[in-house]
């Protein structure tokens, strides 16, 4: 039986190899049809009287395209290999962001498989993809999907996604899908045409908005939800920008996934993680259902970014404006959100909301580089191109000891040399040139020099932002990348032997920072982590009896109760 969900449409055919199937109107605008279809059979919807044929709107696989026929795909023909999986928690975990078409040169699901010893003997807990489903084009970020459910061909279709999980989880890796539901892509999206899945009249940073006020529509999510948690095994999902997610129903759709993942949880006996990406800075999100709260696991804090950021690189440009004094890095490292009800000079309102400290401090994301830091900058740069050395390091031992939950973005262990930039692969001629344009006219406002801007439509901006693995594997590269290397897993190695770094009670946390010296402190129980952000040596308080566990610069040193740290340098006490 087939099932379509079809509104709009007066008359609904099935298209096949054997020709028309007319399928039957049913109750609230769904039709059905008798019809046995096999793995790989060409399959699509013609609507009305006319003669196109569309994907289906649930279609797994789009082996020529988003558009063009569907391909009959059954996930339940995978013989899993992974039946003693558990799941991992979040708490006490590592996530690694990566997006398949760049992190190896090949771009495919398989040939990532086979980088995942490197996750391992890193400290990695949770893999996280950025999206997979159905584009139009070659290459894409993914944000600009149209289908939904299906896995894009290019990184090897749904069956790869199978095989990728499954080799996460014989390696003990966890895997967390990114999910956009607050909008679709500019081309491709056919879903109008079968019912009022979009508010027109209505719309978002990046179209229009998601008709939330439909029960069709957020069945057509939650279902999308489940599917990837229990068809493809994946560990949890990464909720695209929910800011964005427009509902005026007394239910809220994040809710409504959260209590549908915690069913499913409940069946499959593995904890099942939502992580929510907001700018809202509310931890309504994450706080229990029972206490009026969402009930996601986790969601992002970008204020901790760009506190860390601007006390790396100085910059105090746009949003980062106000993280410019030091005393924003200890309230976001000791309260999760800098913004909770103070004025942003950004914004030109009060922002956020305070977060309870009864909230595990693991519930909140934080990082020092990720896609949209790195590849929404002009030139797609990382802190490796524009850092010392000494920074990456303080940069490194402040996102993997950070109170919160640290999240790596691929080639960020190695000080990858390669940026991470803005690539799109529209075949349609006028949206290339409106991309482009777009792009330019963007940081043209803002005094960029349009010739540092690539072409997010040429290929080579694609290829440009591929990792280059001979840099974290081959000796005779820059040493830089190796050093880097071993740090990170130095410090990975160093969250699982001190407990204090794992703790999750705020109460736990307490900061001070001197703005002239240019340094920072942060208490974790027991566990001290200093840092000199500044060029001239320092020298800072320990508790007497405090030991060194860990320096940045072999320089430092331990005098009494004091440190003596080099400039650009930090270094881990513990008592």
């Amino acid at each position: 039986m087939i099932e379509l969900w079809a509104p709009r449409a007066s008359r609904v055919r099935l298209r096949h190899a054997g020709g028309d199937l007319e399928m039957q109107a049913t109750a609230e605008g769904w039709w059905q049809g008798e019809i046995a279809l096999a793995d790989g059979d060409r399959y699509g919807f013609v609507l009305d009287d006319g003669d196109a044929v569309r994907p289906d709107p649930r279609s797994r696989r789009q082996p020529r395209g988003v558009h063009e026929p569907s391909s009959w795909f059954d996930p339940g023909a995978h013989e899993w290999s992974d039946q003693s999986w558990t799941g991992r928690q979040l708490a006490g975990g590592i996530v690694y962001e990566l997006h398949v078409g760049t992190f190896t040169p090949e771009g495919t699901l398989d040939t990532a498989a086979s980088r995942l010893d490197h996750l391992v003997d890193l400290g990695v807990t949770h893999v996280e993809l950025l999206p997979v489903n159905g584009f139009n084009g070659i290459w894409n970020w993914g944000y600009d999907g149209v289908l939904w459910y299906t896995v894009h061909e290019a990184y090897g279709g749904p069956a790869a996604y199978q095989r990728f999980v499954d080799a996460c989880h014989g390696r003990g890796l966890a895997v967390i899908q990114d999910v956009v539901y607050n909008h679709l892509g500019p081309s491709g999206n056919y879903l109008p045409e079968y019912g009022p899945y979009l508010r027109d009249a209505e719309r978002n940073t990046w179209g229009s908005s998601v008709n939330l006020d439909e029960p069709a529509v957020r069945s057509f999510i939650v279902e999308n939800a489940l599917m990837w948690m229990r068809d493809y095994h994946v560990d949890g999902l990464r909720l695209d920008a929910v800011h964005a997610l427009l509902d005026r129903t007394d239910r809220h759709i994040l809710q409504e996934i959260s209590e549908e993942t915690d069913r499913l949880s409940a069946h499959v006996g593995r904890p099942l993680t939502l992580i929510a990406e907001s700018d809202m800075n509310d931890a309504m999100l994450i706080s229990a259902r029972e206490a009026g709260g969402y009930g996601l696991t986790a969601q992002w804090s970008d204020d901790y970014h760009h506190a860390l950021h601007v006390a790396l690189t100085g910059e105090t440009v746009g949003y980062y404006a106000d993280f410019a004094p030091l005393s924003a890095l200890v309230k976001a490292a000791t309260r999760g959100f800098f913004h909770d009800g103070t004025w942003s000079s950004f914004r030109e309102r009060e922002h956020g909301h305070p977060i309870d400290p009864r909230i595990p401090t693991w519930r909140l994301v934080t990082y020092s580089q990720d896609h949209d830091q790195i590849g929404n900058r002009a030139a797609g740069d990382r802190l490796s191109q524009s850092l010392d050395e000494g920074g990456l390091r303080i940069g490194a031992v402040l996102t993997l000891l950070a109170p919160f939950t640290p999240m790596l973005f691929m080639g960020e262990e190695w000080a990858a040399s390669t940026p991470w930039q803005f690539f799109t692969s529209h075949p349609e001629p006028e949206l290339a040139k409106a991309t482009a344009d777009g792009r330019l006219a963007e940081f043209a406002a803002m005094g960029w020099d349009e010739s540092l801007v690539p072409d997010p439509q040429d290929p080579a901006t694609f290829e440009r932002s591929h990792l280059d693995w001979s840099e974290a594997w081959d000796e005779e590269a820059d040493p830089r990348h190796g050093r880097t290397l071993a740090l990170y897993r130095r410090l990975a190695r160093l969250r699982r032997e001190l407990p204090d770094l794992t703790d999750p009670a705020f109460t736990a946390l307490s900061a001070e920072a001197d703005e002239t010296a240019r340094t920072f402190v942060l208490h974790r129980g027991a566990v001290d982590i200093l840092v000199n952000f500044g060029t001239d040596p320092a020298t800072l308080p320990i508790q007497e009896g405090s030991r060194l566990v860990l320096a940045t610069d072999d320089a430092a040193r331990v005098e009494s109760a004091r440190i003596i740290l080099p400039g650009r340098s930090a270094a881990v006490t513990t008592r």
